[in-house]
């Protein structure tokens, strides 16, 4: 959902937003939000055994600390929309799909202390967070800035009771 947030703010830098905008937007949106997963779950893979015990507060932990920043952002408004570079250049779009996708790393970490099978969940991570992301800039650019608070505060919601779940799960209260 934050990537979303920002490709409709990068919809909303650009005078008119096409096919190919769009397209840029999603492979690195989409793309980095398939790999940094993929990365965090490598990481825990092999740290696992010394952390088992506490893997669900962990989860809970990540999950409601990104979760909380995406609610907070979605109180704060859409400042970055007002700040947002209208290229579609490296330089504007890798530092945007790195800073999306920084907590994708944390939820990688997630689904491998929940054994997920990480290779169609990546898949499906990347391909939902390219057509989300490359519908943002459209959407962006013809609707302007109302949408995209609602999404990271919808974005995060979700997170933070997925958190509650997983932690509820362990403790035995679900």
């Amino acid at each position: 959902m934050d990537a979303f947030a920002v490709s409709i703010c990068k919809g909303l830098s650009v005078r008119k937003a096409g096919a190919r905008e769009s397209a840029i937007t999603g492979l690195y949106f989409g793309g980095f939000q398939a790999m940094m997963p993929l990365a965090g779950y490598s990481l825990a893979t092999h740290f696992s055994q010394m952390i088992t015990s506490v893997d669900h507060w962990i989860a809970f932990i990540l999950l409601g600390l990104i979760g909380g920043n995406m609610i907070k952002e979605a109180s704060s408004g859409c400042e970055e929309c007002e700040r947002m570079d209208s290229s579609f250049g490296w330089r504007a779009m890798l530092p945007m799909a790195i800073a999306t996708s920084i907590d994708a790393l944390a939820i990688g970490v997630t689904l491998a202390f929940l054994e997920v099978d990480i290779l169609p969940s990546v898949t499906l991570i990347g391909i939902t967070t390219f057509l989300f992301s490359a519908a943002g800039v459209k959407i962006g650019n013809l609707f302007g800035a109302k949408y995209s608070t609602r999404a990271e505060l919808f974005g995060g919601v979700i997170l933070v009771l997925m958190g509650g779940k997983i932690l509820m799960e362990h403790l035995g209260i679900v």
